[in-house]
């Protein structure tokens, strides 16, 4: 095999990857939504109720408690449900209940605390979180799928799928995840929570800043799913101050871009301000996406402009010890923060960054259209 086929076989089996993660991924997020909308209506109902939001879960058969039972359990459920959709994203119906087990066991603490024991490491009762179902997920799909495309008598055919492949699989990654892999994750997920749970002072501040960057670099793709879902699984942990840098930062850039537009048209496109309207409302709605066509654009200046505005936000609020125990919802939870007021502030502040910047930086649109085409004219000429 020539070297540029080994490398175009190496992209393909990356973008493979990458969009089995993404299926998971995608799979998840309505379990994501489900528990942490209903999870922090339970605290605000406990809050304005007087049970207190501390209290909640202790309070049985009150509202506040119905709602967050429902919140744990799709919180609880959400990882799992990232690993089987990644397995099964790969193999098919077959990879499904095994992701999905595997993936489970490893969210048991004292499970890996005694698998930890086994192998004589101490690694407390913390589960391996949404990095441990990621690895879960597509070992049990590579592993399924090698079973399901065995040679196998006719007789055994039809137990294959329900039966043969769930269970080899299973049997096959038990150990490996447990021991191998589930361990030493849970170890440094307990280590990482700790550490996120004493930010203070200049740590917060850079915490949040990469947390924030990392949503808008790529506005949907990869890099902002990896900062969305650190935040989610640490929601399941009780720490939500990464949660609100990072949904601060996902809404930064579509509303920065829009007020750009806005005050400078004559630096965009005339399409562009019909956009911006719309920028507007997807950013107060966390989507982040809706900052794309002026990246696709733009994006030499653009992408600088909205990873400093939302590194901006993200940072401000994580010096600030602003929480959200959402993991969706943009302008609609706001009234869950701990500090609303200043969840908004540090949206307005890194929105302005992003607009100073873009405006700053970006040529008149005419001008840029015509030193394009002065380049592309000499460009062909030579």
């Amino acid at each position: 095999m020539s070297k540029k086929s080994a490398e175009n076989a190496y992209r393909s089996y990356l973008t493979s990857v990458k969009e089995d993660l993404m299926t998971g991924v995608s799979y998840m997020i309505p379990f994501v939504t489900i528990g942490g909308i209903f999870l922090a209506l339970g605290y605000a109902v406990a809050g304005v109720s007087g049970t207190g939001v501390e209290n909640v879960f202790d309070a049985t058969g009150t509202v506040g408690w119905f709602l967050a039972q429902i919140g744990d359990a799709g919180l609880t459920l959400m990882v799992p449900a990232l690993g089987a959709y990644i397995a099964y994203a790969i193999a098919d119906r077959p990879g499904l209940a095994p992701g999905f087990v595997l993936s489970w066991i490893l969210q048991q603490g004292v499970v890996l605390q005694s698998a930890g024991n086994a192998v004589g490491l101490q690694g407390g009762e913390a589960g391996a979180g949404y990095l441990g179902a990621l690895v879960a997920g597509l070992l049990a799909g590579y592993v399924a799928r090698w079973i399901k495309n065995r040679d196998v008598p006719g007789f055994v055919q039809p137990m294959m799928p329900v039966l043969i492949v769930p269970v080899l699989t299973v049997a096959i990654l038990a150990p490996v995840l447990l021991f191998v892999v589930g361990v030493p994750v849970a170890t440094a997920n307990a280590a990482l929570n700790s550490y996120l749970q004493g930010l203070q002072g200049g740590q917060a501040v850079l915490v949040g800043a990469i947390l924030g960057g990392m949503m808008a670099v790529d506005m949907g793709g990869p890099v902002n799913k990896v900062a969305y879902l650190f935040a989610v699984g640490l929601i399941g942990e009780g720490v939500y101050a990464p949660m609100a840098a990072v949904m601060i930062g996902g809404m930064i850039p579509p509303i920065g871009l829009a007020i750009s537009n806005f005050i400078a048209p004559h630096k965009y496109a005339a399409e562009m301000y019909e956009n911006a309207k719309s920028g507007i409302v997807l950013g107060l709605s966390f989507i982040t996406e809706g900052a794309i066509p002026y990246a696709s654009a733009d994006p030499l200046r653009v992408i600088p402009s909205i990873v400093a505005g939302s590194a901006v936000g993200g940072a401000i609020s994580m010096s600030m010890s602003v929480t959200m125990p959402a993991p969706h919802g943009g302008i609609f939870v706001v009234p869950l923060s701990n500090k609303p007021l200043m969840f908004l502030a540090a949206i307005v502040i890194g929105s302005l960054v992003t607009a100073v910047i873009a405006t700053v930086i970006k040529p008149d649109f005419e001008d840029r259209i015509a030193t394009e085409g002065e380049t592309e004219t000499a460009t062909s000429s030579d």
